[in-house]
């Protein structure tokens, strides 16, 4: 084979590779590209807004741990609530301090969940819900607020962005809105 035909071998077989190269660049970039304007992996619930029905299941999960240990707490004079309990999320949880509570001034982290339990004549009704999500088109003052019978029907919705129970909640705003600590 001569020279000059062995050179243009190799002068096409290097272009061959220069546009694979080049398609390959092109394909990375794509998928780059594509990967950071996706919206992020949609299971993540702290990247997708909460409805009603994810929040009751979310707050009927295991893994709650009770205020004063589960025993029942008398209302305020001023609740609409009635007998609770009061039960965290861990991740509510660990914002407590060793009394059992959220220190003044502080305030719960993201993805904290707060159940009341409502007891009537000793049973229970109803649950009270809140959640810490801040970024939550539906949070009023970084809450989601909701109220749900024992089957999941919601009495207030998170779509009120509590506005029933935020002018009440208003009253200790040094807990985070929690007015339990301060009253009972």
């Amino acid at each position: 084979m001569s020279a000059a035909r062995q050179n243009a071998l190799m002068n096409c077989s290097i272009l061959v590779l220069m546009k694979q190269f080049r398609f390959l660049t092109a394909t990375i970039l794509v998928v780059i590209l594509f990967k950071s304007c996706v919206n992020h992996d949609i299971s993540d619930p702290e990247l997708v807004d909460a409805t009603d029905a994810s929040l009751f299941d979310e707050a009927n999960e295991s893994g709650y741990t009770y205020y004063q240990s589960g025993n029942t707490i008398s209302p305020a004079a001023e609740s609409p609530h009635g007998m609770y309990k009061l039960r965290f999320n861990s991740i509510a949880f660990r914002a407590l301090d060793s009394n059992g509570e959220l220190p003044e001034n502080a305030s719960f982290p993201k993805g904290s969940v707060l159940v009341k339990e409502v007891y009537r004549n000793s049973v229970l009704v109803g649950l009270a819900i809140i959640k810490k999500a801040p970024t939550d088109a539906s949070a009023g003052d970084g809450w989601l607020w909701a109220e749900y019978d024992l089957v999941g029907n919601p009495g207030a919705t998170i779509t009120g962005k509590g506005s029933g129970c935020i002018g009440c909640h208003n009253d200790t705003p040094n807990r985070d809105l929690v007015r339990t600590f301060d009253l009972h």
